[in-house]
């Protein structure tokens, strides 16, 4: 593995702990529109190609349907 790789690597898995360590106080409203929000830019870009409007769109439409599923569980 080259260098390069392994800082890669490195900081992929820093990210990862840095990213799950700020969703401890979350609510969980606020964890389902996250969730939400990052399925929903995944489809998004899934679905238009890597687009950045799709990407974006397919973000907020899924935050705002992870809010409203988490309204519904309480």
């Amino acid at each position: 593995m080259t260098k390069f790789n392994e800082i890669g690597l490195v900081t992929i898995a820093l990210s990862a702990l840095v990213g799950l360590g700020g969703c401890s106080n979350m609510t969980q409203q606020e964890r389902d529109m996250a969730v939400g929000a990052g399925v929903g830019a995944v489809g998004g870009s899934v679905l238009t190609g890597g687009s950045v409007i799709g990407t974006v769109g397919g973000a907020v439409v899924g935050g705002a349907i992870g809010k409203e599923v988490s309204k519904d569980k309480r």
